[in-house]
């Protein structure tokens, strides 16, 4: 500890400035001179200027957006919309499901009435989506085919990448996208 403060102490100020040429001089812990040049003193920032867009291209980028919300809409409800396995269930199904759980919970241990429970959620969710008669595809896909050339254009997809993500070529060949593209 004594050493360390009898290093600090022998070396404080040792740094000797020289103005003119631009150098700092300072002697290292083993006694030797090194000279460095100084930072030099950048000049005063100049004031920012604020830059507005545009009328041109805030609408071209109101109309990229557009593009880009026609496209999502018209693949998340494609994938809606996408057979699932397994029979599809029927409202009565459910229903009848619904009456069965009921009266299993009254008899069920409290693990079971547990996963009845949940069950019966997953059921009335089920329901009450199916109960809201869907989305109107007819109308994204109409949506879709008008913004999907350009937008496609612009991002560079290709026709392979929009069949990869399960459009139809009757829908490709209406939004002017081809093969080869």
């Amino acid at each position: 500890m004594v050493a360390l403060i009898l290093f600090q102490s022998q070396f404080q100020g040792c740094t000797k400035h020289d103005g003119a040429a631009g150098m700092v001089e300072s002697i290292t812990p083993f006694g030797e001179k090194v000279s460095r040049p100084m930072p030099k003193k950048s000049a005063p920032a100049e004031p920012k200027v604020r830059r507005s867009m545009s009328d041109a291209h805030k609408d071209a980028l109101a109309v990229g957006r557009d593009q880009g919300r026609a496209v999502r809409r018209y693949l998340e409800a494609l994938e809606v919309a996408k057979p699932h396995r397994g029979r599809r269930r029927t409202p009565e199904g459910i229903q009848k499901r619904l009456a069965a759980i009921e009266d299993r919970m009254r008899v069920a241990d409290p693990l079971a009435r547990l996963h009845l429970a949940q069950e019966r959620m997953d059921l009335e969710a089920e329901r009450a989506a199916s109960g809201e008669g869907g989305v109107d595809m007819d109308a994204l896909e109409v949506g879709f085919i008008a913004a999907a050339g350009p937008y496609s254009r612009r991002k560079g997809i290709s026709y392979e990448a929009w069949r990869a993500a399960g459009l139809t070529p009757r829908v490709l060949k209406a939004a002017g996208i081809a093969r080869g593209q």
